[in-house]
Parts: C-alpha cells; structure tokens; sequence
C-alpha cells in the first residue's frame, strides 16, 4: 500500500514537469507570439484616427477639410532625453512646459504612453522627424485638425476640440476615449456622429532600440479607421462671402432661406471671427481672446438674438385678422394718426395700403378687432380670450418657439399669453390699452432673425414652410434628415396672401424704395426696431422674385436707424447678387459699406413711438 501511493506521487511530479516542459517548448520554439514579444519588449497598439467628413456647399465647392499634425507620445520607463531645451526648441514650445508634462507623464505610468506635447504642426514635424531617432521613448501620432478654404461660417462650422472629463463621463455609448476630438459648437457638433468616422487600431512590434519590426500577428487584430461622411452644405459660399463683406464692421446679422426647401443659403452673424482661429496650438489663447470680445463674435445672432421684429410682425397680424375674418381685404378703416405716433398719413387704409405705408394707426385699430371680438364682454373678459386665440395662432408661424434648425443654441422668441400680463398686472385686472405696442411687433415681442427670414418665406410659399436648414446632403448617398422634408402649414388661407403680398411689392415704392432692383419685383417690409440704449435698429425682410420666389432674406443691422436704409439695402445687394450673378448699383454697395445710416436731420421714429394718445386712454376707459 505504501509503495503503490509512492509511485502515484512519482507519477503525478512527472506529468506535471512533463507539462511545463511542453508549455515552455511552446512558448520558445512554436509560439512566434511569445518569442517576438520577448526579443521586442513592446508591442504598441497605435491608435488610427478617422479623417474627419468634408464638408461641401451646395455647388459642390469645399469649405472645410482636414489638416495633418502629430501628437507626441512617451513611454516614461524607455524615455531618455538629454536636452530638454534642445527638443522644445525644435518643437516650437516652452521648456517648462516639456519639462513638466514629462513629470507628469513618470507620475501615471512608467509603461503607458502618454501625451507630453499636442498638435505639433506638419511642417514643423517634417523638418524634425529624423531627429527624433536620438529620442527614445517618444513615439509620435498621427492626428488631424480642420483647415478652411474661405475666411467664412465660422458661427456655421463651429469647432472641435479635446472631449473632456465631465463630457467622457456622460458619453453613454463609450465611444470617447481621453484625448479625442469631438464637434464642441455648430454644425461640428450637431452633426458629429456622422463626422467623426470610427477609430481603428494597428498592433506593431517595436524591438528595444525602438526599430518597428512589424505588424503584430500579421495584423490579424487591426482594425481600420473608416472616414467620417462628407456634408454637403445649402449655402451658396459666393452669396455667403459677399453677405459677410456687406456686415463688415456691423453688429447685425443676415439669414437668407430657399423658400421652396427651407435650404439655409447665406447665415450671417456679424461681427464674426476666422474659424481657423479655433484649430491648432494657439486655440487656448485665441479662444480667451474670443470670449472676452465686448463685441461677443462668438455669440451666433442668427439662432441666439432676440429682439423686437418691429413692423415687419404687421404682416402676421394682417394674416390673423383676415383668417379671423374680423376685417375683409378691401374694408377701410379711417386713421387720423392720434392712437399712436405714426409716419403715415391721415386717411383710410385697406389691408395693402396699411402694409404699403406701415401705418401703426390702422395696425392698432386691427389688432383691437382680434383682441376685442366678443362686445357682450367687458374689456377685461375679452382680453385674455382674444391674446390666447392670437397666441395659439401666432404660434403656428413657428413664433414663440424654437424653429429646429440644425445648429444648436436656437432660441424661441416670447410671444406674450395672458399668462404673462396675469403675472404682471394680476388676472382680471388687464385689458387691450396693456397690449397696444404688440399690434406693431414692439413690446414684450421677441424673434430671433431666422424666424424673421422664415417668415419672408411663409410668405413666399403662400402659408407654409419647411425647418430651415443647413446641410443639404449627408454623405455619398444624399441622405436628408427627415424632419427637414416636412411641410408646416400655418393654418392660414391661401386667399389671404396674395392683397398682403401685394402690399409688401408696393412698400419697396413707400418705405424702401433703396430696397428696388431693376427687372426683379421684391416684395418686403421695413421695420425700425425701437432701441432704448441708443440708436434704433434697422431690419427689413423680403422675398423674390414676386412670381415663382427663390429666396427669402431678413437683414437686421443694430443701432442704424430706419428699415429702409441699412437693412433694405443690404438685403436689395444680396437679392441681386444671388438672381442674377451680380450686382449693378455700386453706389448702394458704397453706401453700405461706409456704414453710414444716422438721419443728418432731427431724428423721429413714429413707426416706433409707443405713446398712447389721452383719446385712445379715454376710448378704452369707456368701453
């Protein structure tokens, strides 16, 4: 019994030796996996990074593209740099700097790789590539940062930059790692899943004296990166260039929308910066630089500005009145000019005249007839029905809400409710003389210039629009996002357009007659937006041609008085420019470009004034 348990423990020693020899065999004779590693030392997964998507404008030229430039890598345990001050030098960067992050580099890894120096730029790599093999440890990285053909859309392209901490932490797909690059603002971001591309990964051998001897495993675990998709843009860069010369110096902004579509063709917020100022080594600084600009260049006025749209919002309460059926097309409705301050004259107006003339008495009294539309009621009763009737209606010209462009920080504008002056006044206690100044788009009224440009476009379409937005096409199969093929209808008649319409052809002959271009009927509307800190602001919107319209345009110029001047000349310029491939009035360009639209005379706004005359108190009170 002894013996025979004696000779199993044998046995047992022996199978197990006879195990480890044959693994060890493996390891050092069949194995070339074990046996490259142990003569290498390393094997490095190196990370191939997407080329991020092109991006096109709508004829196909390209505005944006990728530019190459190199991150450097150490791996502190392999690392030995004799001159820091030598290698900074080369690198165009601080010393300290390079020292520091070499510190910190030792402090998280003696064997991971990790970043000391980024976005060395391509031509500076290429004059030192070969010195960097007297550098062991450093592994350089190939990246790409975006590089732009035009000196414009910045507030369109946004920028990229490295995805940090609190942006990894919600990353619920996991995609990002430490040190990518994501869209951080505009179309960069709105639009970054079809971008980015996919990462890949290439596994190489790299022996002691850091010579690359290979593909790992003859590349059986590589993966490839695949390019992110191209954008093609509905911008017209040529439009968009000349838009964004016209604003030079300005605080404005000019949207311009292919009504058929909704295709965004110039988006300009003024003033601006160039997008290449956001890429590269300088970003930090040049970003600081952004940022505390009083002129805020960063700060997108197209989708972020609200302001009061003024006259040009006339054109809205026309509609609703006519579909309301509370005023017919041709009534007429006499106006002595004493309700509020107005720079048309006495006399009786119809719909096309009151449009044709902007005149603020004939607005009041119409906005009274949809506000007060139950006689049977006090004033007070009949207020809050009417503004919520008016609300929902007004609401349906995408006013009041955000549109859904796709460019984020969109803002929706206020369209006041009973709701609101409940709050201010107290419920019950308001009336029609609390809600005068909304009857000519001033007052608690606020739009952002797209939905000004939209609703030139409303127009245009004869009472629908499509979401205004950027990109055309993605990709190589055109692909459109879904909620840009949609058709929006305001739930006004038809039959209700074409006397408004009419009025807006003729306002080019009443207050914008700078606004006119030959052999093109424009129909559009002035506003002079009141300005409590100063000068007023200009704003005009129009579409053209009148017949079968190709665009749709809203200016608003801050601080430059009337409508008809700044605002209906830059829009008439772009108008032109775009329908006919040029313009034929040097003299306006001239005008627009010196920038010089103050009154020489005594300054009066009454298209503007928000007094109520002591008759229309007395009327109310009566009532």
């Amino acid at each position: 019994m002894h013996d025979s348990r004696k000779y199993i423990i044998r046995i047992a020693i022996i199978l197990v030796a006879l195990v480890f020899l044959i693994k060890l065999f493996s390891i050092q004779v069949l194995d070339d996996d074990y046996k490259a590693a142990a003569e290498s030392n390393i094997i490095h997964a190196v990370t191939e990074y997407p080329y991020r998507g092109l991006i096109f404008d709508r004829n196909g030229r390209l505005l944006v593209h990728n530019e190459p430039i190199f991150d450097l890598e150490v791996v502190p345990k392999e690392v030995h740099i004799r001159d820091t001050m030598m290698l900074s030098s080369m690198l165009g960067i601080d010393n300290e700097d390079l020292v520091l992050n070499l510190q910190k580099a030792r402090r998280y890894s003696s064997i991971q790789p990790t970043t000391i120096v980024k976005q060395v730029p391509n031509q500076v790599f290429a004059q030192i590539q070969d010195q960097f093999v007297a550098y062991e440890g450093i592994y350089p990285k190939a990246r790409t940062i975006r590089g732009y053909e035009y000196n414009s859309l910045a507030n369109v392209f946004g920028y990229i930059g490295e995805v940090s901490k609190r942006q990894l932490d919600k990353d619920s797909t996991n995609y990002y790692k430490s040190g990518d690059y994501l869209g951080i603002n505009g179309l960069e971001s709105s639009y970054e899943k079809y971008l980015r591309g996919k990462r890949g990964v290439k596994y190489k051998m790299v022996n002691v004296r850091r010579v690359e001897k290979g593909s790992f495993k003859n590349g059986e675990l590589d993966t490839l990166a695949v390019p992110g998709e191209n954008l093609t843009l509905s911008i017209d860069i040529e439009l968009q260039n000349y838009a964004e010369r016209l604003m030079e110096g300005k605080i404005g902004s000019v949207v311009a929308i292919e009504p058929a579509t909704g295709e965004i063709l110039a988006f300009v917020s003024a003033p601006t910066y160039h997008p290449s100022e956001l890429t590269g080594r300088n970003f930090s600084k040049n970003f600081k630089a952004l940022t505390t600009d009083s002129l805020k260049p960063l700060f997108n006025r197209p989708l972020m500005a609200m302001y009061p749209p003024g006259s040009i919002f006339k054109i809205v309460q026309g509609l609703i009145a006519l579909e309301e059926g509370v005023i017919g097309p041709y009534d007429k409705i006499f106006c002595d000019g004493s309700l509020i301050g107005d720079h048309a004259p006495p006399g009786a107006y119809d719909m096309r005249r009151g449009i044709m003339l902007s005149s603020n008495n004939y607005f009041v009294k119409v906005f009274r007839l949809v506000i007060n539309q139950n006689p049977e009621m006090s004033q007070f009763e009949q207020a809050p029905i009417g503004l919520a009737n008016w609300k929902k209606q007004v609401n349906r010209f995408g006013l009041g809400t955000a549109l859904g462009i796709d460019l984020p920080n969109e803002k929706s504008g206020f369209m006041p409710g009973p709701e609101y002056y409940n709050r201010v006044y107290g419920t019950g206690r308001w009336k029609f003389s609390n809600l005068t100044s909304l009857s000519i788009g001033q007052g608690e009224i606020l739009m952002n210039p797209i939905q000004m440009t939209n609703l030139a476009a409303i127009m245009a379409n004869k009472g629908y629009y499509f979401k205004p937005h950027i990109v055309k096409s993605i990709g190589e199969s055109n692909y459109i996002l879904p909620e840009y093929k949609d058709r929006i209808e305001t739930g006004i008649g038809y039959e209700h357009f074409p006397i408004i319409i009419q009025g807006m052809a003729d306002a080019l002959s009443g207050t914008a007659p700078r606004a006119i271009v030959p052999d093109i009927e424009i129909c559009g509307k002035t506003g002079t937006v009141e300005n409590p800190h100063g000068e007023d602001h200009s704003v005009f919107m129009a579409f053209a041609p009148k017949e079968d319209p190709k665009i749709a345009i809203s200016v608003f110029v801050e601080n430059a008085g009337w409508g008809g001047r700044a605002a209906a000349s830059t829009a008439s310029l772009l108008i032109e420019s775009y329908l006919k491939g040029a313009h034929t009035r040097p003299w306006l360009e001239n005008y627009v470009l010196a920038g010089d639209f103050k009154d020489k005379k005594k300054k009066v706004q009454p298209e503007t004034t928000l007094e109520v005359s002591e008759e229309e108190k007395k009327e109310e009170g009566q009532q």
